[in-house]
């Protein structure tokens, strides 16, 4: 188990450190825009929600090896409404470029969606 975390914390954490470093640069020096959210936090929360979903898996899978699919499904019905949570008070705001921000979420919850999905199966296929 302790393998398994190690593994993928090799991964997200320097695919997490890109992402975020692309977005940055890109905010700063292209973009030019002020984001209602940092883009720290827009990571934070993609990093820990991915974490804990795997963590989640490998204990699913260790106890439930035949409930490791439906348990990330039901988990990232779960991660779907901690990010409309998130982004409630954005939507809520009179911010004037609600799109751009929204945007700015979603493009990395997509990417990190797919990195959950690779370890999933990854993970699913062992058994």
């Amino acid at each position: 188990m302790k393998n398994d975390l190690l593994a993928f914390l090799k991964r997200l954490l320097p695919f997490t450190l890109l992402l975020w470093l692309v977005q940055f640069l890109l905010q700063r020096y292209v973009l030019e825009v002020e984001f209602y959210y940092s883009s720290f936090s827009i990571y934070l929360f993609h990093f820990l929600a991915t974490f804990l979903i795997y963590l989640s898996l490998v204990f699913v899978y260790k106890n439930f090896t035949d409930k490791t699919g439906f348990a990330f499904m039901g988990l990232s019905l779960f991660k779907m409404v901690a990010a409309v949570i998130f982004l409630l008070p954005l939507v809520l705001s009179e911010v004037n470029a609600v799109f751009v921000n929204i945007l700015a979420f979603f493009i990395p919850y997509f990417l990190y969606l797919v990195f959950e999905t690779l370890y999933a199966v990854k993970l699913i296929n062992k058994a």
